[in-house]
């Protein structure tokens, strides 16, 4: 199994490396503003980086800023204070992290930053198209609060539908299980894949 290796991203020409590639993965280009203001994380590989995600502690959310005004105006959830909120943005895992176990270990690492944090609040979004990203979410027993056309500034880079929901940094605690379960699954695929390839050739 590869090492990896888990390091805050602070330098511009790193940032600007880590955008690239997560704009490479999903076709979303975030702005380098909200990227500096955030804690970028950078998942490393025999040295390159792999994979990555950013915590966003402060306002303002990209997640909140899509929903639209008329939506957030009809739920309660809006009236809490925005500081007791956070955001995960810009994950991305590229082709060296694409093994279970390699995975698992990324998903923890993350869970423990959102943990550690001490926020009330996890916002999560994710493109409608991404199931994924959608499995993963609702590893988290989460509330729903949108789904649908982004709120966007013009010239605004975003996917074409969102959904936008909220969970808890104890319900992510009680997710791992879940995701365990989801890992066991997977490597059984993979391992059922890789014999019928096996007799195909044979």
């Amino acid at each position: 199994m590869s090492n990896i290796e888990f390091r805050e991203i602070t330098s511009t020409e790193e940032t600007n490396l880590f955008l690239d590639k997560f704009e490479n993965y999903t076709g979303v280009r975030l702005p380098v503003d909200y990227a500096k203001k955030s804690k970028i994380v950078g998942v490393f590989a025999h040295g390159k980086l792999s994979a990555g995600y950013m915590l966003v502690t402060k306002p303002c959310f990209r997640s909140t800023m899509f929903v639209p005004d008329a939506i957030k105006a009809q739920i309660p959830f809006f009236e809490n204070d925005e500081y007791d909120m956070m955001e995960v943005n810009g994950l991305w895992i590229g082709p060296a992290i694409r093994t279970p176990q390699l995975q698992f270990k990324v998903w923890v690492r993350m869970i423990m930053d959102v943990f550690m944090s001490k926020k009330k609040f996890l916002l999560l979004m994710c493109d409608t198209k991404n199931e994924n990203n959608k499995k993963l979410h609702n590893l988290t027993n989460p509330s729903f609060i949108y789904e649908g056309s982004p709120n966007t500034m013009s010239g605004e880079n975003s996917v074409a539908s969102i959904r936008v929901a909220y969970t808890t940094r104890w319900k992510m605690i009680m997710g791992i299980p879940l995701y365990i379960k989801q890992l066991k699954l997977r490597e059984k695929r993979v391992v059922a894949a890789t014999a019928r390839r096996t007799l195909a050739r044979g």
